[in-house]
């Protein structure tokens, strides 16, 4: 079953441009993550910083956006409505980034962390995401 746009838009709390920037910086990801695996395409760099480097730059200017966002909703009156919408497009985001850094820093070895705990904030957004698919 494939979801229509409307249906992405309402359950994952995005807007259709805060996708577009999702889905742009992961194919440049994809690109960049392949030319690192094979060959060893960034030899002398920190090759895994610019690898993440697109998902890094999308999470800032959905932030960005978000706080756009939230200062019209504001000055239009809906305070509530756009507090709420601020808040759960920033707790995923803060969420998304930290995972983000920690496999960053495992992957360029620069943490010792477990993979467990690099992921941990990933277990974290299902939970708040399915407690928010309850509320609604």
């Amino acid at each position: 079953m494939i979801f229509s746009l409307n249906e992405l838009v309402h359950w994952l709390g995005l807007t259709v441009f805060e996708i577009w920037i999702n889905l742009v910086s992961l194919t440049i990801f994809t690109i960049l993550l392949a030319l690192k695996l094979d060959e060893n395409y960034f030899l002398g760099y920190s090759g895994w910083w610019i690898v993440f480097s697109p998902l890094f730059i999308a999470d800032g200017l959905n932030t960005y956006f978000c706080a756009i966002i939230f200062i019209r909703m504001h000055m239009e009156g809906m305070i509530k409505v756009g507090i709420l919408r601020a808040l759960w497009s920033l707790i995923s985001l803060l969420l998304i980034f930290v995972f983000e850094y920690l496999l960053c820093k495992k992957l360029s070895g620069q943490s010792n962390l477990e993979y467990s705990e690099v992921l941990s904030p990933v277990f974290v957004l299902q939970l708040v995401a399915v407690r928010a698919c309850q509320l609604h």
